[in-house]
């Protein structure tokens, strides 16, 4: 198979996909009822799309293509407001979070459809295994070269998606120790990890062509990388958000990755090169285990830092790239959260150590992804 020519978009323009949690209202375990909240879901006249996901215990929403975080946010809040009543007519509820806390994974069921069962026949129990719950971010790219620079700047900046959507503490019952638990779960797939540092599409055409002749790959889908471009959209997308557990912050989000394209689009601060993913590993590992506490290297200089104090500078530096972009109150969100050392991992350990009872605090968090306080 040729790789496709990449597509038409607008620059800096967005797209969000979000995977969520489908549970019910007794234990709060994961509750197979895909179908059910499709077949609602399709009845309602909403932006973007809901589809299935690998198991039936949740699904993922997207959005139009949209031209700022508040756009983003106003979709967002329309199909989460949709979401919400769906499933208060089936007596379940919907979370976010990129764990769910303690279901056990061979309880759960692949959802009905070719593409799924194929991965399950391929990797067997990771499959049910992957009944994890990411953000993904798609930010349009002028032309297939633009996307690729982009997309290796970008790349730099892999721990501050991971620490400031870090929402994944608990898997089977235990505390991790990891801020972002999840990713342990995409790093055992052969495809995942980053795309190679290769800075034209010919280029990038020549190692899609030589992956197609192994018969490993098919299609851009069976990379499970950190960032990938998606040339069907004109777009690269970030994958490496756990599923906030607010509409709000998943839009701020996007408004971070927004910011930071228009900096590397506008201003070309980066000549990249293979030598900066000498400590790409090891910069995701802290911020997947330590959050807003990991240590930081920079790839060019070496020097290591606190990644909280690498975010906040970086914030600074792109402020006026996030000005025309309509993104300073995305940017002002996050900062406040940064200063006031606050991710969703740690809101979710400190109602467990309030209430001692991982079903609670799930309860706790399906009141506030639906725009409760809880």
């Amino acid at each position: 198979m040729t790789l496709q020519a990449f597509g038409q978009s607008e620059a800096l323009t967005l797209g969000v996909e979000l995977e969520l949690q489908l549970v019910n209202t007794n234990d709060y375990d994961l509750a197979h009822y895909a179908d059910d909240m499709l077949r609602l879901m399709a009845r309602r006249d909403l932006p973007g799309s809901v589809v299935p996901e690998m198991t039936a215990g949740m699904i993922e929403i997207s959005t139009d293509v949209c031209a700022t975080w508040r756009d983003a946010l106003a979709q967002l809040t329309q199909i989460r407001d949709a979401l919400v009543q769906c499933a208060d007519k089936l007596n379940i509820a919907v979370v976010g979070g990129g764990t769910h806390p303690f279901q056990q994974w061979h309880q759960q069921r692949i959802y009905d459809k070719p593409r799924f069962h194929e991965l399950s026949a391929l990797y067997g129990y990771l499959t049910k295994q992957f009944t994890i719950f990411g953000q993904h971010v798609h930010v349009g790219c002028p032309d297939a070269d633009t996307a690729l620079y982009t997309l290796h700047c970008m790349s730099r900046y892999i721990p501050h998606f991971i620490a400031l959507a870090a929402s994944s503490p608990y898997v089977q019952g235990q505390d991790t120790a990891f801020d972002s638990a999840r990713l342990n779960s995409v790093f055992a797939f052969p495809l995942s990890g980053r795309a190679p540092c290769v800075l034209t599409w010919d280029e990038f055409g020549q190692y899609f062509d030589k992956m197609t002749r192994t018969g490993v790959v098919k299609s851009m889908k069976d990379f499970y990388w950190d960032i990938r471009p998606k040339p069907e959209y004109g777009t690269i997308e970030v994958r490496v958000f756990d599923t906030p557990l607010t509409v709000e912050r998943a839009a701020a989000l996007a408004g971070y990755v927004q910011s930071l394209a228009a900096w590397f689009q506008q201003e070309r601060p980066f000549a990249p090169v293979e030598d900066d993913y000498l400590v790409y590993g090891y910069n995701r590992f802290q911020a997947c285990r330590f959050g807003l506490d990991a240590v930081y290297v920079d790839p060019a200089s070496g020097e290591h830092l606190p990644l909280r104090d690498h975010i906040l500078a970086t914030m600074d530096r792109i402020q006026p790239f996030a000005e025309p972009c309509q993104a300073t109150g995305a940017l002002a969100m996050l900062r406040q959260e940064v200063q006031d050392n606050r991710n969703d991992a740690r809101w979710l350990r400190e109602r467990q150590s309030e209430e001692r009872l991982l079903g609670e605090v799930i309860r706790q968090a399906a009141q506030r992804f639906r725009g409760r306080a809880a």
